[in-house]
């Protein structure tokens, strides 16, 4: 009896001993805290000029046609060509038109001489009536005559004016001081009336297209001057000044698009160029507030753009959440955020896909960069 109670606490031991051992064992790991970049923004008092991506267009992109149909016979430019009002684009083959023009002739000659005829039996009717020598229904049936003959000749010179029209058809002339954009058009090749066969592009008075976000559109009005530059032509600034303000929201749904004409001549702006146009949104002499941050800090989703801005907590750590910011353009390499953020909010700057809400991070103070 005594034996088996000493074997019994023995066996307690032993597990006792081994519960130690695998505690011992076990480490429990400390949860991962990631470490963040960040920036705390001021709200400066400044003057709103801000920078808006754009594409050139030109002032009038004309579609050309002929308006007659027929066989190609020349096209006389090519894309790239520069052409002034009156200048010959392109020729179809006025051979049958020309015929149509003879032969309108040859009928207008012999209605003429028709009239001639109506004319003379209505004098000799017209003696004969007035001694009595002939009667009224004679008179005014050689009077009607004449009046056919005259409405008949009258059609066919408006038939023959109409055939002499074709022929002039035949012949495409640009209609405005501009570049050819595309040619559709080979010599031989059939074309119908109506067919865009040469488009030009204007070059007196090109334009931009940009698009505004919605929280500043209301503010553009026509007529406002705005410094115009383009990536392709580094050395020079144009002047641009507002000629058509959006109505309806752009493919995008936050932005409204907005249209300026250059207000000089720039035949080297072409269609299709990348423009940079900056408005200056305090025009009226008052000042406005702004906060910039970098564009690396702000994330887009379905839900739209945010930033994380950091809460800062005890021992070096702090706390990730999302603000819903809105962006009014850029300046060198930040973004203009006038609705989300207040003056000295700290904005994460690097890593922002990465976070969620909530989470719990670490503040690196040799970062922060009072801006």
């Amino acid at each position: 009896m005594y034996f088996a109670r000493v074997q019994h606490q023995y066996l307690i031991a032993l597990v006792g001993l081994s519960v130690a051992s695998c505690a011992a064992d076990v480490v429990v790991s400390a949860p991962v805290v990631r470490p963040v970049r960040y920036e705390r923004v001021v709200a400066t008092s400044a003057t709103r000029v801000l920078t808006f991506a754009g594409v050139a267009r030109a002032g009038l992109e004309s579609s050309l046609s002929f308006r007659v149909s027929g066989r190609v016979d020349a096209v006389a430019v090519k894309v790239g060509d520069v052409v002034r009002p009156g200048q010959l684009l392109a020729t179809i083959d006025a051979g049958d038109y020309e015929l149509q023009v003879r032969e309108a002739d040859a009928m207008l000659r012999q209605v003429e001489a028709q009239a001639r005829n109506a004319d003379a039996d209505l004098g000799r009717t017209r003696s004969l009536f007035e001694n009595g020598n002939a009667s009224r229904a004679d008179f005014d049936g050689a009077r009607a005559l004449a009046e056919s003959a005259r409405a008949q000749v009258e059609s066919v010179e408006k038939r023959r004016e109409l055939a002499v029209r074709q022929v002039d058809y035949t012949r495409l002339e640009s209609s405005v001081v501009g570049a050819v954009a595309a040619v559709r058009l080979e010599v031989n090749e059939n074309v119908a009336a109506g067919q865009p066969v040469v488009n030009l592009a204007s070059q007196l008075n090109a334009e931009v297209a940009v698009a505004i976000p919605e929280s500043l559109i209301t503010q553009v009005q026509e007529g406002w001057l705005a410094t115009v530059t383009f990536d392709a032509i580094p050395d020079k600034t144009f002047s641009g000044r507002v000629v058509e303000v959006g109505i309806a929201p752009t493919e995008f749904a936050t932005t409204f698009q907005v249209t300026l004409r250059l207000t000089s001549p720039a035949p080297e702006v072409r269609p299709g160029m990348a423009a940079a146009v900056e408005f200056d949104f305090s025009a009226d002499g008052g000042e406005d507030i702004r906060i910039l941050v970098p564009s690396v800090a702000v994330g887009e989703d379905r839900d739209g753009r945010f930033v994380y801005v950091v809460q800062p907590g005890s021992g070096g750590l702090g706390t990730v959440h999302r603000r819903a910011v809105t962006v009014a353009g850029f300046a060198v390499d930040d973004l203009v955020i006038p609705e989300g953020l207040a003056d000295g909010d700290l904005v994460v700057t690097a890593g922002v896909s990465k976070l969620e809400e909530g989470l719990e991070v670490r503040l690196s103070t040799s970062q922060e960069n009072d801006r």
